[in-house]
């Protein structure tokens, strides 16, 4: 299901007040969402939550609020102040940056991520109020744009972000500061979707941890939840097949591209598993039946 998690508490407490709900203890989310942070919480439950896999590299949407003039120790609102100057920078100056931020980008993760570094987790040396190196990564900024610019010697500048796997927001809004000579943290963020499992732009479009009494009306079916991976309807002999797990030659499903995921459903629109392409062979990456 998805659910539009509020601010103030952490993802696992989402997934707690899910556990609490279904009666069930294998309870998994599809990408953590800070405390600060507001939106789209995909949360699997039981033997589906094998397939959360599959959503974490799929497309997604960001709206944030990032105030220009002042830097944290987290780069969010929730941390303190390390930074601060004026930046009487105007709306035209931040979208002229933006070009070098869109595309695929080298990013440094903060030290409030959850990236290992030598079998620590930086947000753990970040508590003890450790900063270490990290290395660059490259990740991918599909689209940014500016939706609102208040205009002052800390303008807020609310940004749009449409990106792949691994993207910081905060690092991305800090980084545009220190583009135009300064720094920023983020006031507000909220992820709208992940792939096309989406909760607006507005809270209570979707159900939040407060909401769950009637759980079951929420849930999507596991082919519902997988929609963005495309898909094959296989006849009964081969569902049998696909039932024990075996590989299957290509030319029994020649639209399957190589290495990418793909839904073996039913007639019924059933999901019972996930091949992928490997050669001469449809591999089973996950089977449900």
């Amino acid at each position: 299901m998805v659910l539009d998690k509020p601010g103030g508490i952490t993802s696992h407490d989402v997934v707690a007040a899910v556990r609490r709900a279904v009666g069930i203890r294998k309870v998994g989310h599809a990408g953590t969402l800070d405390p600060m942070a507001t939106g789209a919480l995909v949360v699997a439950v039981g033997r589906v939550t094998r397939l959360i896999r599959f959503l974490q590299p799929l497309e997604k949407e960001y709206l944030a609020v990032a105030r220009f003039g002042v830097a944290t120790d987290t780069l969010d609102a929730d941390g303190e102040e390390v930074w601060s100057g004026e930046m009487p920078v105007s709306r035209v100056d931040v979208e002229s940056a933006l070009g070098e931020f869109v595309g695929e980008i080298s990013q440094v993760p903060p030290m409030v991520s959850a990236v290992r570094v030598g079998g620590r987790r930086l947000y753990e040396l970040a508590r003890e109020g450790r900063a270490v190196e990290r290395q660059a990564r490259r990740v991918t900024v599909r689209s940014l744009d500016v939706t609102r610019f208040e205009e002052g010697s800390n303008p807020l500048v609310g940004l749009r972000v449409v990106c792949g796997k691994g993207v910081y927001v905060r690092s991305l809004a800090d980084d545009l500061a220190r583009a135009l000579g300064g720094r920023a943290h983020l006031v507000e963020l909220r992820r709208t979707r992940v792939g096309s499992l989406s909760v607006g732009e507005r809270a209570g479009a979707a159900p939040g941890p407060d909401d769950l009494v009637d759980w079951k009306k929420w849930m999507l079916s596991p082919a519902e939840g997988l929609a963005d991976l495309p898909s094959w309807t296989a006849d009964f002999p081969t569902l049998e097949m696909v039932r024990h797990g075996r590989s299957l030659p290509t030319d029994t499903a020649p639209q399957f591209e190589e290495a990418r995921p793909t839904r073996i459903l039913d007639g019924s629109g059933r999901l019972w598993a996930i091949y992928r392409r490997s050669g001469p062979q449809l591999v089973p990456e996950v089977v449900l039946n």
